[in-house]
């Protein structure tokens, strides 16, 4: 019997052990899986058709731009779901967090549909197709993705564990938002509402994410020696720099010509050191003020409507169907 064979064979006939909800493993997992329930959404109940009048208003350059960074973001959130949780999960012992990561796991694989809700209502079967083949082709789309799974493809002990939460936190918290600058824009025009509150939902559940990987990953790193601690921060950061060259050439790719391209990536470096923070470092770049309508998109509560400047539509859970004037008669009231 190879060692391997046998190895399984352990694994089968060890003592098994259940998920306990009953008593708090530590004191941030169980709120973490609270909150994550709590934001739970799907994006069929985004009625993303109201966007069509407008999308048929936008220029063709703007439309190729709004369904280039939806696609990007689908590609992470594709190997977020498939690679990037799963590395994490097998390297985790505790139950309740490989339940957290779990969901989150999940969440990531909703907001990859979502953006093909989005192209199903605004796009013909052959603008996506085609769409999906630019995705193949973009080599600094499929670069940004080499080098994320190049550590989760080889997350096998500790040190590469560690490295693979610090790599989620910088996806989760600095990577896409290359791709929701643009939706965020608009929304905050008063454009593409419904897409934009999509993005909301998936912001919202981004930010947890961050911030939960980041305290595992600040956990994790306070278990290493100090040299360990110290030959970690350093790859943290070399990592760091490789994607931010990657992220601003790819930026100026998307953006070419929109005179928006020194803005988002002024947004690329507010939010790696977003990122930093969550991993229990200092920020690493200066940044100038963000644009402020995208800053305002941010936000992680639903938005509502403003009378003067329509900022989103808000979420319910559940779908709805529109209000009629009927709905407003009531015969027995007449009297």
């Amino acid at each position: 019997m190879s060692i391997y064979e046998k190895k399984k064979v352990d694994e089968i006939n060890k003592v098994h052990k259940a998920v306990n909800w009953d008593t708090e493993d530590d004191d941030f997992t169980q709120a973490f899986w609270d909150q994550n329930v709590k934001q739970f959404w799907l994006p069929e109940e985004v009625p993303v058709s109201k966007d069509i009048p407008n999308w048929n208003e936008l220029s063709e350059k703007e439309r190729v731009l709004y369904k280039r960074v939806l696609a990007g973001l689908t590609l992470l959130d594709t190997k977020q779901g498939n690679d990037g949780i799963p590395s994490m999960m097998d390297l985790t012992d505790n139950f309740q967090r490989k339940a957290v990561l779990s969901f989150m796991g999940t969440m990531e694989e909703i907001h990859a549909k979502s953006y093909s809700n989005i192209f199903t209502t605004l796009l013909s079967k052959k603008e996506i197709d085609d769409l999906f083949i630019w995705i193949e082709e973009e080599e600094l789309l499929q670069n940004k993705a080499r080098i994320v799974l190049r550590q989760y493809k080889n997350t096998d002990d500790d040190k590469s564990l560690y490295m693979s939460m610090a790599t989620s936190v910088f996806l989760e918290s600095f990577l896409f938002y290359s791709g929701f600058f643009y939706p965020l824009f608009l929304a905050g025009q008063g454009k593409m509402i419904s897409s934009g509150e999509i993005i909301s939902l998936i912001l919202r559940d981004e930010s947890l994410h961050g911030k939960y990987i980041g305290l595992l990953a600040q956990e994790k790193l306070n278990s290493f020696s100090y040299d360990d601690k110290n030959e970690l921060k350093d790859k943290v950061y070399e990592l760091l720099k490789e994607l931010m060259e990657n992220e601003e050439k790819y930026t100026r790719m998307l953006y070419e010509g929109t005179g928006l391209e020194e803005q988002v990536i002024n947004f690329l470096r507010y939010n790696a050191n977003s990122a930093l923070t969550n991993l229990g470092f200092e920020e690493f770049y200066k940044v100038e003020p963000v644009n402020a309508i995208v800053l305002n998109g941010l936000s992680t509560e639903t938005k509502t409507h403003d009378f003067f400047s329509t900022k989103g539509n808000g979420y319910q859970k559940g779908i709805y169907e529109e209000l009629e004037d009927d709905d407003f008669f009531f015969p027995e009231l007449e009297n």
